[in-house]
């Protein structure tokens, strides 16, 4: 394939697997209900229930990082070496949440499960919230420069430089905060639709679940509403052959240019709408996190395509615009891209994984009964 073909696809790739790690965040979402749950049996069948799915996420994420560092180097030295600070919180949150599962009902713990549930409850909401921030970053921008010259320069050869907060800044930006809190709660309405698909023998936690789908899924419908009108009326990069152009309503124009995605965004909202309001309201229905996950795969793998495709600066610099990097400015080489691409084959393999672990997980629901002993595989 050609360069720019190249291009095309490993942002394919990156979309993929990034609308399957904002599904699979639900485990962060349950986390972040951790402390809201007074009964220990609840919260016992929650971070079990969780348990078993937390590596997924795990390994989705890294999976992510690592497919930008081989296919688009220069967005990965750019973000996450300028943004430090939020990378790096990002980081240590989902540091201690390895750590919980793995000691939280260890004999000899000195520190109790409490305190872990603590570590679990930060990484929910941290880890949902900052990731949501790094992703409303390539729509809204950031306050970086790019000059390929610096690696000449023997004091100083980096080739971005970020304003001195290194990341802070985005923490705090107004716009990054909606889709961050959108993408919080987005998770907390999955958990809770997980939770009345995998846990069993419990009418009264059925029925909590219900509720928290409500709340949560019409506080998450406010937040995404409220992103889409400002993503769809905000002025984005557009690249010509005569160089950057600022347009309004730039996302707005890529859907509607770019149709296919437009009718999948659609598609997408209405199966999650579909999945929260039959879980809400019917007597006992528990497959509404079929409906919701896919749907969520659907609208944000558009997102990705509105933010990379059609001459987008998928990372704007909002310092200096000829910095912002696009999928052909930011990508290796036609020869790194061509090998990784026979790497790339390993991706269905990774699908594969997540729903063969899936299935042989969740065969049979969690129940109170399979919780009362301490058994080494109880969390």
């Amino acid at each position: 394939m050609a360069l720019e073909h190249l291009q095309i696809y490993w942002w394919l790739i990156i979309s993929v697997l990034g609308a399957l790690l904002v599904f699979l965040l639900f485990v962060q979402g349950g986390q972040s209900m951790l402390l809201d749950t007074r009964n220990a049996m609840d919260r016992t069948l929650m971070v079990n229930s969780l348990g078993r799915k937390w590596e997924l996420t795990f390994t989705t994420l890294v999976v992510f990082g690592g497919a930008f560092f081989a296919s688009f180097p220069l967005f990965y030295s750019t973000s996450f070496g300028g943004a430090y600070w939020l990378w790096m919180l990002i980081l240590f949150s989902f540091v201690g949440q390895a750590v919980s599962y793995q000691y939280r009902r260890k004999s000899g713990n000195i520190y109790g499960t409490r305190f872990y549930d603590w570590l679990l409850f930060i990484n929910g909401c941290v880890g949902c919230f900052l990731l949501g921030v790094a992703v409303s970053m390539f729509f809204f921008g950031a306050e970086f420069t790019v000059r390929m010259g610096n690696i000449l320069d023997p004091g100083s050869p980096v080739i971005s430089q970020w304003v001195p907060s290194h990341g802070f800044e985005a923490i705090f930006s107004w716009r990054n905060w909606i889709l961050g809190l959108a993408v919080l709660f987005l998770a907390r309405t999955q958990a809770s639709l997980y939770f009345m698909n995998n846990i069993a023998g419990d009418d009264r936690f059925f029925n909590l679940n219900k509720r928290r789908v409500l709340v949560n899924g019409v506080i998450f419908v406010v937040f995404f509403l409220a992103f889409t009108v400002l993503l769809w009326t905000y002025d984005g990069y557009n690249f010509t052959p005569d160089g950057w152009e600022r347009l309004k309503g730039k996302y707005f124009y890529n859907y509607i240019e770019m149709w296919w995605c437009i009718v999948l965004w659609l598609i997408g909202v209405v199966m999650v709408l579909y999945g929260v309001l039959k879980s809400a309201f019917a007597k006992h229905y528990t497959k509404g996190i079929w409906w919701s996950g896919i749907g969520t795969v659907l609208v944000v793998l558009t997102l990705f395509w509105v933010a990379g495709y059609n001459n987008s600066a998928y990372y704007p610099s909002l310092i200096d615009p000829a910095s912002s990097l696009t999928i052909n400015n930011s990508s290796s080489t036609e020869f790194t891209l061509t090998v990784m691409s026979f790497v790339s084959i390993l991706v269905p393999f990774v699908l594969a994984y997540i729903w063969y672990v899936w299935y042989k997980m969740d065969h049979k629901p969690i129940t109170p009964s399979e919780m009362e002993g301490d058994g080494e595989h109880v969390y």
